[in-house]
């Protein structure tokens, strides 16, 4: 097995790695130290997903499933790079890539009605959404600023836009009939398995049975109401036409695989209300699933004139939308994962909350968040920034994250207990001595769900905060709200443990909205703080304070102790990975900055040598942290602009940078001798490398796919240098 797993995954990320592996599998060799890849690409992981189907030449091995049973062991210590959570719309797209390159994949089947259909559905339903993040987070997350990244973001701050306290952008959240409204919560003092059912007037139907929870585990069960859902969509439909701003719809389709993409339906439906109701037939017979967004729906229905009239109409009469792209008319309902609300909200909350509309202006916004959970994060913030004015980020401090993500916790976990209710009835949950831990009576088209977290992840993220806090000596905070039933049981872990501890006067429990201020409050005055999270807040958040602070949340350092001892390093977000990959295919030219490899990179060889005892791996690792640091001193990074330079050329400076680290250190001779003639060799070349690099740029590129790229075509787009790569290998 390699020492290190450098994971194999899609779109920027996975571009840059053709670039980048080269140069980390020369310089690593050096200390003796293997660097092997592990696919976790959607590609991948749909080929892995149907071996019956394909040649045997075509066939994949599961590497989500290796590395899933790596992450439960100590000698774990694996790159992870962000990877896809497919929506359905991207689902579809790969499959329909690999079948046009030759592999016989059957399709998704959009409403199964055979067994063998609903199989099918059944195997693409697991590789959609986060099927990959639960398997390999066998361990809490610790995500901060580098402090390298901090300092430099200080003293080159990014624009802010401004705010003014009369904006008219605000966030709309259900007040009633939520997800945070009907939630129910308990802790099992013992061992427990537990079957879902509903009973109607006809009987019962089991919707789950065979849930197991070890003792301690917190269990939840709520649901939104379909009913509820729609007045509310309507509502703010209406409101938002009668306030002159842009609507907006703000999810998280790929991670809530199943409950967001109804969500999202639910707003297509109530935006283009009229249509549906005077052609919902004739929509349903052409294949319309408003789950699937108004793209699919435009095309679906694209020859039938009189639908597509009236859908002119009813959008000429709705408010204007807030836009994904309004120079190619991609609005904010046309594809659930082209709005994820981890990125889309700190973008506009940065730019001063305005968000682009239909006409290609500026606009202020209604931020539709349904559910009412987190919601009060974001409207605390644009509540805050209306009163006190943009962030600066010259002089802002930091926020950090400590974040329960362990072993599927929280909401993410709850995939496979999330159901549509086909009718009217009562869900319960029922455990195997007959309690019944949980029910809620509900209507036809409600969505329930429940979710969990189990005690030695709770603990261990516990116990994570207080080894945080002691280090960074600066103010903690549990973002937990004691009214709410979820975080009522984890305070009652909390409390206790930082009292045995002797550290209960060090931290502070806040709900999330007063938590939000405190910490923008702390961050306005300079100093520090660290946010104490659950999983969708950790996820939320480590995007929307490096967002503030540091433009991107891609430059973050991320690492997940795994509670079996090993790591896991990821390397930041990577949210605007599909408009990087549309402009390298258009002019060549990738502007995905890879800091967040750099950083991961530099903590997995330190984790390395702490592990194994490998003192070389300690100096390569102390030098990626002199190349980091050169990158951002010297400026390095990409540049958006075509013709400028772009992701390769940072690949090719930290190549130098840490082989002149490499060459100058004076703790291993043998090292030293080893990387000088590399790094004279780069410097000597430099411009011939650039000039090189720089005549790679302009024409369109060719990949041999979006999904599932050709390697050679992949490398040869990525390694354009012949110079380099006579150096590198």
């Amino acid at each position: 097995m390699p020492d290190i797993i450098y994971t194999k995954v899609d779109e920027a990320p996975e571009l840059a790695s053709a670039s980048f592996l080269p140069i980390i599998q020369k310089f690593t060799a050096a200390a003796g130290v293997s660097v092997g890849t592990s696919d976790i690409s959607l590609a991948g992981r749909i080929l892995a997903t149907f071996p019956e189907h394909l040649k045997e030449d075509q066939r994949q091995s599961d590497d989500l499933a290796e590395l899933g049973k790596l992450v439960k062991t100590p000698d774990a210590n694996v790159i992870k790079l962000p990877n896809i959570s497919a929506s359905v719309p991207q689902l579809v797209a790969a499959i329909k890539e690999l079948q046009s390159q030759g592999y016989a994949l059957p399709d998704y089947p959009d409403a199964p009605q055979t067994d063998a259909e609903k199989a099918v559905r059944a195997k693409y339903d697991g590789i959609k959404g986060s099927a990959v993040n639960p398997v390999l987070r066998e361990g809490n997350s610790d995500r901060r600023a580098a402090k390298a990244v901090k300092s430099f973001a200080q003293n080159n701050p990014h624009r802010m836009g401004d705010w003014s306290a009369d904006s008219k952008t605000k966030v709309s959240a259900m007040s009633d009939g939520d997800f945070f409204s009907n939630e129910r919560s308990a802790t099992l003092d013992k061992e427990a398995t537990a079957r879902i059912v509903l009973v109607t007037d006809a009987g019962e139907t089991v919707l789950k049975e065979g849930v197991s929870y070890p003792a301690g585990t917190v269990v939840d069960a709520t649901f939104m109401s379909a009913a509820a859902l729609q007045s509310f969509l309507t509502d703010q439909i209406n409101e938002t036409k009668a306030d002159g701003t842009l609507f907006s719809l703000h999810m998280k389709a790929t991670m809530m695989k199943v409950s967001d993409p109804i969500i999202f339906g639910h707003a297509v439906k109530a935006f283009l209300a009229p249509v549906f109701e005077k052609h919902g037939d004739k929509m349903r017979d052409l294949g319309v699933n408003p789950n699937s967004g108004l793209g699919d729906l435009l095309t679906r229905v694209k020859d039938e004139a009189d639908i597509m009239a009236d859908i002119d109409a009813c959008m000429a009469a709705r408010p204007p939308m807030y836009m994904v792209n309004s120079d190619k008319g991609i609005t904010n309902l046309h594809v659930s994962s082209d709005v994820i609300i981890d990125a889309s909200m700190p973008a506009l909350i940065r730019a001063g909350g305005k968000g682009w509309g239909p006409d290609g202006a500026e606009a202020d916004t209604n931020c539709v968040i349904p559910d009412n959970s987190y919601a009060p994060v974001y409207d605390e913030s644009i509540k805050f920034f209306k009163e006190k004015g943009k962030l600066d980020p010259a002089t802002a401090g930091t926020v950090q994250n400590i974040g329960l993500m362990a072993q599927k916790a929280e909401e993410y976990g709850s995939h496979p207990t999330t159901f549509e209710i086909p009718q009217a009835g009562t869900v319960k949950m029922i455990l195997d001595d007959g309690t019944v831990l949980h029910e809620h009576k509900v209507e036809t088209g409600d969505i329930w769900r429940s979710a969990s977290a189990r005690k030695a992840p709770i603990e261990d993220w516990v116990n994570l905060a207080i080894d945080r806090q002691k280090a960074e000596g600066c103010r903690a905070i549990f973002w937990l709200d004691a009214a709410r039933a979820h975080d009522a049981e984890l305070i009652a872990y909390v409390k206790p443990i930082l009292e045995a501890k002797g550290v209960a006067d060090k931290f502070e429990i806040m709900a999330p909205r007063e938590a939000t201020r405190a910490s923008l409050e702390t961050i306005t005055s300079g100093k520090d703080t660290i946010a104490i999270t659950g999983n969708v807040l950790r996820d939320y958040l480590t995007d929307l304070f490096p967002i503030l602070e540091l433009a991107t949340s891609a430059k973050m350092l991320s690492i997940v102790k795994l509670m079996n001892g090993g790591g896991l390093f990821e390397t930041g977000a990577g949210g605007s990975a599909p408009k990087h990959v549309q402009q390298l295919q258009e002019e060549n030219h990738l502007r995905w900055d890879s800091l967040g490899e750099f950083c991961a990179l530099g903590e997995s060889l330190t984790f390395l040598a702490d592990s194994k005892g490998n003192a070389q791996a300690r100096v390569l690792g102390q030098a990626v942290d002199a190349a980091t640091q050169g990158i951002l001193d010297h400026g390095r990074s990409p540049s958006r602009k075509v013709g400028e330079p772009d992701n390769r050329d940072s690949h090719y400076w930290f190549a130098r940078y840490w082989a002149e680290a490499l060459a100058a250190q004076d703790s291993d001779a043998g090292m030293a001798a080893h990387f000088a003639p590399i790094a004279e060799a780069l410097a000597s070349n430099e411009q011939q490398i650039l000039s090189e690099l720089a005549a790679a740029q302009g024409a369109p590129a060719d990949l041999g796919g979006y999904y599932h790229t050709d390697p050679a075509k992949t490398e040869a787009v990525m390694r354009p240098s012949k110079t380099l790569n006579d150096i590198i290998g």
